[in-house]
């Protein structure tokens, strides 16, 4: 299996997908048309990328069957195409959780001692004990976070193990859909998190839902003076509602991402917030610590194997969640060459269309059972012709789903 690595990624990674057999063709510098054209090139049958934009336009320029983001997210890739051209869109979530919630806290400390500004005047030669003295603690204070994955549950662990309390909003806690597995507060509304917090986190992904889901009604209710910690996607938060908050009410906050960063490693760039008091900023680093790198170039390594050797891919993010199948065909069957193929050619000339097949073979081999879910019921000609036309079908039933 040929694998493109068009971004930077660690070298355990690329030894470890050669130990799997992989012909590994490594340009971590490829982007845009570079990357297109690397993609009709080398017919590669997987694409790795960390911050790498894929577009449509590339995916039609070659062969891939499969493209692993190398990181949590997978916001950078046009999955809507993938999945028209039957693509696998996977993922390595929760490999850098730990790092991130690591900055988190490293953003809550920073902010509460103003450690970057003292280090700045201390470098500049001036000493101001007067000032730097002052810090609130963060002891017995409420951290917010608003999301509660992987990431969001390690930064939970920690603050709890630095004497805070926690309050926590997720759409799947809100729901009822899942309990939390920590001493944690659930509220059900967002803005109840900014009411009782003084300190708020973000970890939720971006996705049309939580794009600029915090705004001004979120700020305004946050406590004067509060924290704002935002280590996840800069479109999740409204960054001119941030300023005015930080400007009006003494917000403080610390950033590791922003609207329309760089993509690359290195270039000029320019946001109002940085340069505010009380706002420390870095760039979008959250994940990139070496464990972490590491664990996520294993977790590439294990998902492009399982693909090679099962034909199934862990972590895969593009499959239909509802499927458009109406009805269940259930055929039993002696397991001999061309039944299914009779089945499939029936419900072709039906214009029934098959959405899911798995067929199921008893002990011994003799038989078999093949439950295959359709967008239709087969009418009683169909079904006729299936149980009539074929001397190894033992039984057909069709049931609605």
């Amino acid at each position: 299996m040929r694998v493109l690595v068009a971004d930077t990624f660690e070298q355990s990674g690329i030894n470890g997908l050669r130990l799997a057999g992989c012909d590994v063709i490594f340009q971590p510098d490829l982007k845009d048309d570079a990357l297109r054209d690397a993609i009709a090139a080398t017919q590669a049958d997987v694409l790795v990328v960390r911050g790498t934009s894929v577009t449509g336009a590339m995916l039609a320029a070659g062969a891939l069957s499969l493209i692993v983001r190398a990181g949590a997210g997978y916001n950078t890739i046009d999955v809507a195409a993938a999945s028209r051209r039957g693509i696998y869109v996977s993922n390595c979530p929760g490999k850098n959780a730990i790092a991130v919630a690591e900055l988190a806290m490293g953003f809550i400390l920073a902010l509460d001692r103003r450690i970057p500004d003292g280090v700045a005047e201390l470098r500049a030669g001036k000493w101001n004990k007067k000032e730097y003295s002052k810090a609130r603690g963060v002891y017995g204070r409420t951290l917010g976070l608003i999301g509660y994955g992987n990431i969001g549950k390690e930064v939970a662990k920690r603050a709890l193990g630095f004497g805070m309390s926690v309050v926590v909003w997720s759409r799947r806690l809100a729901n009822g859909e899942a309990q939390p597995d920590l001493p944690v507060a659930v509220v059900h509304r967002p803005e109840a998190v900014a009411e009782a917090a003084d300190i708020v986190s973000v970890h939720v992904a971006l996705s049309k839902d939580t794009r600029g889901m915090l705004g001004d009604d979120f700020f305004s209710r946050m406590k004067p003076g509060a924290m704002f910690i935002n280590t996840a996607r800069g479109e999740v938060v409204d960054y001119a509602a941030l300023e005015k908050a930080v400007k009006e009410r003494g917000i403080r906050a610390g950033l590791d991402v922003f609207p329309g960063e760089p993509a690359g490693g290195t270039a000029d760039f320019v946001t109002p917030l940085a340069s505010l008091p009380g706002v420390y900023g870095t760039h979008h680093i959250g994940g990139s610590t070496d464990q972490a790198q590491d664990a996520i170039a294993a977790e590439t390594v294990r998902v492009i194997s399982a693909y090679m050797t099962t034909g199934s891919v862990p972590n895969v993010v593009n499959l239909a969640r509802v499927s458009p199948a109406s009805h269940r065909l259930v055929v039993r069957h002696r397991d001999r060459p061309g039944v299914l193929a009779h089945v499939f050619d029936q419900l072709r000339q039906g214009g029934i269309n098959v959405q899911e097949t798995e067929n199921i073979i008893f002990e011994g081999a003799e038989a078999a059972v093949a439950r295959i879910n359709l967008d239709g019921e087969p009418a009683a000609s169909v079904m006729a012709a299936l149980r009539d036309g074929n001397r190894d079908i033992l039984d057909v039933r069709v049931v609605p789903l």
